[in-house]
C-alpha cells in the first residue's frame, strides 16, 4: 500500500506542477510588460514637462551621432551611433519611447533623457 500511495503522491505533484507552471510564466510576462509600459509613460511625462518648461531639446530624427553623444546623459559614441544606425535602417522615430527599440537603450536611459528629446 505504501508504494502505491507514494506513486500516487508523486503523480499528483507532477500533474499539479504541470498545471501551475504556465501560470507562473504568464505572471512574469505580465510583470515585464507592465514595467515597460510604466517606463514609457514616465518618459512621455518627462518629455511633456520639459517641453512646457522650455528646456533645450534634441530632435532625435535629425541629430548627428556626435550631437546625441554630447547632449544626452549616459549615451556615448557607440550608443549614439547605434541610434543613428537604427534610424537609418528603420526610418524616423515616431515617438521618444521608440528609442527603447535600439540595442543598448534601456528604460533607465530613456527616462533620464526623455525631457531632452523631441521627435519632429
Amino acid at each position: 500500500m505504501t508504494n502505491f500511495g507514494q506513486r500516487l503522491s508523486i503523480a499528483f505533484t507532477i500533474i499539479l506542477m504541470a498545471l501551475l507552471a504556465p501560470l507562473a510564466f504568464a505572471d512574469s510576462v505580465v510583470t515585464a510588460e507592465a514595467t515597460q509600459t510604466s517606463s514609457a509613460h514616465a518618459a512621455h511625462a518627462a518629455h511633456t514637462a520639459a517641453a512646457s518648461a522650455g528646456t533645450a531639446t534634441l530632435n532625435i530624427n535629425t541629430a548627428s551621432a556626435e550631437a546625441i553623444a554630447e547632449q544626452l546623459h549616459g549615451i556615448g559614441a557607440a550608443k549614439a551611433q547605434a541610434i543613428v544606425a537604427y534610424r537609418e535602417a528603420n526610418g524616423p522615430f515616431a515617438s521618444v519611447e521608440d528609442l527603447i527599440n535600439v540595442k543598448g537603450i534601456g528604460a533607465t536611459t530613456l527616462e533620464k533623457n526623455a525631457a531632452l528629446i523631441v521627435v519632429e
